[in-house]
């Protein structure tokens, strides 16, 4: 039985639908990634599995159980917003058992909770400390501690990076995701952030326009992402249309050998297509000339941005070797596990 199940829900603002029919299972110590550009209807799902706002329509099912009706403090459900909501006036111990203290818990069985997870969040000591003198990065670590202490059956966090530095950015979505398997948890996670989403997530569900437009691994929608929204929302920018027929694809730069694998039901006809980063690479041999039009440091690699006469510019990553420079004459082979056959 799935800790969380959503059936045919709907929600409307006035005139505007921001869900529309959106059916989605969450496995027991699964976390799963809610994606998608602001207005998709991200935190409005997960508003409406906390109880803080009611489906038009659908039902909420935690355990089996349908929640219509059932206030949002015996939901048993986890918040963490994006700007934390922590009371100010109180230090760092008042703040994470604010919500044991709410249940009416024991005062020494708050203390002891407020230790745990402090401790577990990488902030031991800290109870006596003021919210207001905290960084950035514990802040957040204080308000993922007060999620916790009451133990949630679900830990739902609404943008948790968002207001966080691009140092702290890079560091604690690997904290969190560990924090979250050693614990078993189930949660939710919304964000607008792909690369967030690839690091924290066991599975992927992309929201666009109220509606599910991918869900699966980020490996496997990293891998072959389904639709031209999808691919292009990840990240990927070599995205064209062909023409299908006898194995192969014509796109803008000549045809394209398709491997049987990424053959489509249809056999023929106009289809959009992905060009993966690893797909297209410098070869002296190669059918396609063209002209390196800017160099790109990544850190790791670097990317060649080629102008090609009469079609798009094409991108190379480049990891060790001669790097042509701007200006440059190039010829380009494209691999054909690289193509990745897309939807509209």
């Amino acid at each position: 039985m799935p800790a969380l199940e959503l059936r045919g829900v709907h929600a409307r603002y006035a005139e505007r639908e921001v869900l529309t029919g959106i059916d989605l299972a969450v496995e027991e110590g699964e976390v799963v990634a809610l994606l998608g550009p602001s207005g998709s209807g991200k935190t409005t799902l997960l508003r409406i599995v906390a109880g803080l706002e009611q489906p038009s329509a659908g039902s909420v099912l935690l355990d089996g159980r349908e929640v219509a009706g059932v206030p949002v403090h015996e939901r048993g459900v986890g918040l963490m917003f994006q700007d934390y909501a922590l009371f100010p006036h109180r230090d760092v111990a008042g703040n994470v058992g604010f919500g044991l203290r709410m249940a009416g818990r024991p005062a020494g069985e708050i203390r002891e909770r407020v230790a745990e997870v402090l401790a577990l969040v990488g902030l031991p000591g800290f109870e006596g400390r003021s919210v207001a003198r905290l960084s950035g990065g514990e802040q957040q670590r204080v308000a993922l501690a007060r999620a916790l202490a009451p133990r949630p059956r679900i830990l739902m966090l609404d943008e948790p990076m968002g207001s966080l530095d691009r140092a702290l950015r890079e560091r604690l979505p690997d904290e969190l995701a560990a924090i979250f398997r050693r614990l078993g948890l189930t949660v939710l996670y919304v964000t607008h952030d792909q690369d967030e989403a690839l690091r924290v997530a066991d599975r992927i569900v992309l929201l666009a326009g109220g509606r599910i437009e991918a869900d699966g691994s980020p490996e496997a929608l990293w891998s072959a992402p389904p639709t031209v929204f999808a691919a292009a929302f990840l990240g990927f920018r070599t995205i064209a249309h062909g023409e299908l027929g006898d194995g192969a694809i014509r796109g803008p730069w000549g045809p394209i050998p398709l491997p049987a694998a990424a053959a489509p039901a249809a056999s023929s006809g106009p289809v959009p297509f992905l060009l993966r980063p690893d797909a297209v690479r410098l070869d002296a041999a190669g059918p396609i000339a063209g002209t390196v039009s800017a160099r790109r440091f990544r850190g790791d690699h670097v990317l060649l941005v080629v102008a090609v006469a009469g079609a798009p510019d094409l991108e190379v990553e480049l990891r060790g070797g001669p790097l042509p420079a701007p200006g440059d004459p190039v010829r380009l082979a494209i691999d054909p596990a690289g193509v990745v056959l897309l939807r509209d």
